[in-house]
């Protein structure tokens, strides 16, 4: 129960990695907010099963106008988070020749300006009680780059130096800022590739394997944890080794 009592706010929380974070906290005791940009169907099932400690927040963060709104609410309505996962993202891959500015402005408002609203505003109400951890999920793109995902990586690396200028930021009230950079990862996103594309990125991984979101969960549970309590401004790859 290494979250016992501790509220969180998790975004992307519908599917895949938010999803799976969401459970693995529930499980180690904390009461969860979990928001995306629909309500689940299957949310009374998983508020019973949560034992009440799952609550939903709907909210469409392409809509930068309105997010402060929705946080702070959701804020209002939990008494203060001790725990933010930055989680929601998108991608609109193509090569860079071919990319709309649509394409590019999308994937920055979502991943990118988004989560630096959501985190700005949490933030703030960590400071005042001098306590909290904030978890933003990166990627490991976002440090070496990808062909095809230049608007994806712009957004991750940004997010890496947003998570480094906060935690300075934050640091002396308390409150420390790290990011969680996975690898190649099984997903829904990463199930639709061609077999050969699999085969090229495990033949660049060490351990042979595709992650898991449960691998990335259980990083992302360290660093929201009090075990990790003198880390903050770091950035943890998730990816088998890939990038050594």
């Amino acid at each position: 129960m290494r979250l016992e009592n501790k509220k969180a706010l998790i975004t992307g929380a519908l599917r895949g990695i938010g999803k799976t974070i969401a459970d693995l906290f529930i499980t180690e005791g904390a009461e969860i907010w979990g928001l995306d940009y629909k309500t689940p169907e299957d949310l009374p099932e998983r508020v019973e099963k949560a034992k009440g400690k799952l609550h939903w927040v709907t909210a469409d963060l392409s809509e930068l106008g309105a997010v402060d709104e929705k946080i702070e609410a959701a804020i209002k309505e939990a008494g203060g988070f001790d725990i933010l996962v930055n989680n929601a993202g998108i991608t609109k891959d193509s090569l860079s020749f071919r990319m709309s500015l649509q394409e590019w402005q999308k994937v920055i408002d979502i991943n990118l300006s988004a989560a630096f609203l959501v985190a700005r505003t949490v933030a703030h109400d960590m400071i005042r009680k001098r306590a909290g951890s904030i978890v933003n999920m990166a990627s490991v793109v976002g440090l070496h780059g990808n062909g095809g995902q230049a608007n994806y990586s712009a957004s991750k690396a940004g997010l890496v130096a947003v998570t480094k200028s906060l935690a300075q930021e934050t640091a002396s009230r308390g409150v420390r800022v790290n990011a969680v950079a996975p690898g190649y990862i099984a997903t829904d996103m990463t199930a639709g590739l061609p077999d050969k594309v699999k085969e090229a990125f495990l033949e660049r991984i060490p351990l042979k394997r595709m992650g898991t979101a449960q691998d990335v969960a259980n990083a992302v549970l360290f660093l929201a944890s009090d075990e990790s309590e003198y880390i903050t401004g770091q950035v943890l790859p998730v990816d088998g080794g890939m990038f050594t």
